[in-house]
């Protein structure tokens, strides 16, 4: 099975992962801008946007794979939400093929534990996953608003999220199942001590899904050449509600800058 992909612009090679639920459209206040200075590429995670969905694979290995295979052979890496998560796994496989690794409101392990208290409840996941039995539109909807809840630009934000993602051909429900149980179960804490590449955490202050205050404990991970923002006034999305300034810690991590 093959993940849709979309390559556009001319320079540094560049890889693009969205997070659950949405598809390509989230960059598209970033992109216009990107390619001037990057050959990017943009991947559909599987079951999501355009790329099919194949019973079987729903492993956060398996998804990965899949991402490495429609990726160019070396590339920056840019992952948002689970885009990020699956974004640090390949580093960890493929160190060879991520050269630096940008992730916006990502983190190891997106629910609570004894040991990491700056997450996700896990109840609110699995309501999530029980909702999605039910009414798949309602609940992709709702979460678009969470993703915005506390942003400073939250309506401008909400009404470009819906107007560019939903649009798109709506997720596979058996993807946003297997998707919601990767958020559930997944934890790289362990691993990212071995992360081989630079690595910068943009983190949104006002984000409900992964709180900013996470950027304490991810500075005790021994991540290796790492680097932590925190984005005031934001939530889950900063790249689109803070499109200048997202763009501009993006451009300095990556060593490009405008002209």
């Amino acid at each position: 099975m093959c993940l849709n992909a979309v390559t556009t612009g001319a320079g540094a090679d560049l890889v693009l992962l969205h997070g659950w639920g949405m598809n390509n459209a989230v960059w598209s206040s970033l992109l216009p801008n990107l390619t001037q200075s990057f050959r990017v590429t943009l991947i559909e995670l599987p079951g999501h946007g355009g790329s099919g969905y194949q019973e079987g694979g729903e492993k956060l290995d398996d998804w990965v794979q899949l991402c490495l295979a429609a990726a160019p052979s070396r590339a920056y890496w840019i992952g948002w939400s689970l885009g990020g998560q699956i974004a640090q796994r390949a580093a960890l496989l493929a160190p060879e093929r991520v050269s630096r690794l940008l992730l916006f409101c990502s983190t190891p392990r997106f629910v609570r534990a004894d040991d990491w208290h700056n997450a996700m409840l896990a109840e609110t996941l699995q309501q999530f996953a029980a909702a999605l039995q039910k009414d798949q539109a309602r609940t992709l909807a709702r979460f678009l608003s969470l993703q915005v809840q506390g942003d400073e630009l939250a309506r401008d934000t909400l009404r470009l999220l819906h107007h560019e993602v939903v649009q798109q051909p709506a997720p596979v429900p058996l993807a946003l199942v297997h998707g919601l149980a990767l958020l559930l179960t997944v934890d790289l804490r362990d691993q990212l001590n071995r992360l081989p590449c630079p690595s910068c955490w943009i983190l949104g202050e006002k984000d409900v899904l992964i709180p900013g205050s996470v950027v304490r404990d991810l500075a005790l991970l021994g991540i290796p050449d790492a680097r932590f923002e925190l984005m005031k006034g934001c939530a889950h999305a900063p790249f689109i509600s803070h499109t200048r300034a997202s763009l501009a810690l993006l451009k300095e991590f990556l060593g490009t800058t405008d002209e």
